[in-house]
């Protein structure tokens, strides 16, 4: 740890011995407007984050709801990287907002991913057709991921806005094809040799088009973890994604 200076950004780690957390605390030494407060694991009292400017909570969806509690009970905005935030676990965060909260769930730092699902939500108009597949490592928790879910709802907004129905129905697929999400078709594969990676494929008549994604390294993850870590103070209440953070 290094000594807190005014004119930095001292940030608390929560699953700081993760594979993702370790990368997030080596990222915020080499920051030049960044100090390192506090390195937790799961299970660490969290009060070792009192005077942090910026909590990053990297841990298991078990333990990051005692981070954000924690973070909003003291007034101390917080980065969330952990995965496994549907929309009643947002509704459960919503809930605990107050007037001073500063809460980010970022379901992908890669600057490359945030402009898949934006391209993605753009392509949603125009085609009939339309299913997202990912794949991530074998000890991913989670299934489908929260860049897969984040996808299609963004797909299924763009196409309720546009006046156009969803894709097939959860009712109307055989259960092999994968599950639904805001009646966009998502797989999930797992398995050693991936990162993260996802595709996005479109179809129309006579023709298709995918949009892809691939993480070949988890310091993809970095640069938007540091974007988060610099914005979440100057934006209120909850902020899904990084897509406001670049102007999209």
């Amino acid at each position: 740890m290094t000594e807190h200076t005014s004119d930095s950004i001292a940030v608390g780690v929560v699953g700081a011995r993760g594979r993702m957390g370790s990368l997030v605390c080596e990222s915020v030494r080499g920051a030049d407007d960044m100090q390192l407060l506090a390195e937790l694991d799961h299970g660490d009292a969290l009060s070792a984050l009192a005077g942090a400017d910026v909590v990053v909570d990297f841990t298991v969806p078990d333990a990051v709801m005692d981070t954000i509690s924690w973070c909003v009970q003291n007034s101390t905005p917080v980065v969330v990287g952990t995965s496994g935030f549907d929309e009643p676990r947002l509704a459960h965060v919503r809930s605990m907002l107050r007037t001073d909260s500063h809460v980010m769930i970022i379901p992908n730092f890669a600057v490359g991913a945030v402009l898949m699902m934006h391209w993605a939500a753009q392509a949603a108009k125009f085609f009939p057709d339309a299913e997202v597949l990912e794949y991530h490592h074998s000890a991913k928790v989670d299934a489908p991921s929260g860049t897969a879910i984040r996808t299609a709802q963004l797909m299924a907004q763009a196409r309720r806005e546009a006046g156009l129905v969803s894709a097939d129905s959860a009712d109307s697929r055989p259960a092999a094809l994968g599950d639904t999400v805001d009646g966009i078709p998502v797989h999930a594969s797992r398995g050693s040799g991936f990162i993260a990676h996802q595709d996005v494929v479109f179809g129309g008549p006579g023709e298709r088009l995918t949009i892809r994604h691939d993480s070949l390294d988890r310091a993809s993850f970095m640069p938007g973890v540091l974007l988060a870590v610099r914005s979440v103070r100057l934006r209120s209440g909850l902020t899904i994604g990084l897509e406001s953070l670049l102007g999209l």
